[in-house]
């Protein structure tokens, strides 16, 4: 497994890192033991990064990780948490909450959860528009200097807010959707964070499974957040799984997936950038595995944009209440 640092002031992590999140619900039932298994396999092929959320299933998804990581040496992992974001027993979205106090006591639980001595990255899950982002990076430096965290990360906040997080303590990475569908940190952030010597770790690689090269067009079942994407809506999903079939034709040229051409666009794009893969079963992270050894050219990558060109997506990423509460989507 080649190792990437996780910017100038990270760990070395894996090249390719385990999202969870889907272990846990959002896009439907799931399966404990196949779940297990898949944590499993990725840390048996190399895998170190897994990445988890305090609020991914409300607790669920931190306790199926302990079990998955209980008695392997401490060593073998790093365990990425995002915190802050709010949900009521029925899983509406409250807002967030990222005041020192709050950010101190989520940390306690999930060390808790986790049945862990430290957290390895840990990060707000989006900015909170009440609370200064020096005041939440500083209470999380603060848990780094106790010994109960050894990294800062954020996740979907804009350049500025990169930049005055970093002037309070060093930022390992950045973690925001990056993927051929959605690419606007392409303008602003990426060169910010570039600067700054700190990491992306991209999410939604696949575009929550558009892209997998798998989807077909129906709906999303019942229980599935992408029943509420915009982009897995009517004429939009018709449009964006016409740019898939465009993939597919240039994955046959080169034996392998849609997927593994989507993964390998991502990775391709630097060694900054490490993509996070939402398997939830064992088969999808072995095709996700897959893409590593693959290597683009400047014409391979040239005929993807061809295929998949900027902008070319139907629909925003999330829904419009969602969109505008991102730090990440506003200028500057």
């Amino acid at each position: 497994m080649e190792l990437r640092p996780l910017g100038k002031s990270g760990p070395q992590v894996s090249a390719l890192g385990l999202g969870c999140m889907g272990m846990s619900g959002m896009y439907g039932p799931t399966d404990r033991r196949e779940s297990i298994a898949t944590v499993h396999a990725a840390l048996e092929a190399g895998v170190t990064l897994l990445d988890t959320g305090d609020f991914y299933g409300m607790g669920h998804n931190e306790l199926l990780l302990a079990e998955a990581l209980a008695g392997l040496p401490r060593e073998r992992f790093q365990v990425s948490v995002k915190f802050g974001a709010q949900r009521d027993p029925a899983g509406r979205w409250l807002g967030y909450d990222a005041r020192p106090a709050a950010v101190k006591t989520a940390l306690a639980y999930s060390l808790q959860r986790l049945r862990l001595d430290y957290i390895d990255i840990y990060r707000p899950a989006r900015l909170d528009p009440q609370v200064p982002i020096e005041e939440t990076v500083g209470a999380v430096a603060d848990m780094v200097a106790a010994g109960y965290v050894r990294h800062i990360g954020l996740s979907e906040v804009g350049a500025a807010t990169v930049r005055r997080a970093a002037a309070v303590h060093p930022i390992c990475d950045l973690q925001i959707e990056y993927s051929l569908m959605s690419r606007g940190i392409e303008a602003a952030i990426l060169p910010t964070v570039r600067e700054l010597g700190i990491a992306v770790t991209a999410y939604g690689v696949l575009s929550r499974g558009l892209i997998s090269g798998h989807w077909r067009n129906a709906a999303p079942a019942p229980g599935d957040w992408r029943a509420h994407g915009p982009r897995f809506i009517g004429e939009n999903l018709e449009r964006n799984l016409a740019l898939v079939e465009a993939l597919r034709a240039l994955a046959r040229t080169r034996k392998v997936s849609v997927a593994q051409l989507a993964i390998a666009w991502v990775a391709a794009q630097g060694a900054d950038i490490i993509p996070l893969v939402g398997a939830r079963r064992r088969e999808q992270l072995t095709e996700a595995l897959g893409a590593l050894p693959i290597r683009l050219s400047a014409q391979d990558l040239a005929a993807i944009e061809r295929a998949v060109p900027k902008d070319a997506a139907a629909g925003e990423r999330y829904a419009p209440a969602q969109m505008a509460s991102l730090d990440s989507e506003r200028p500057g």
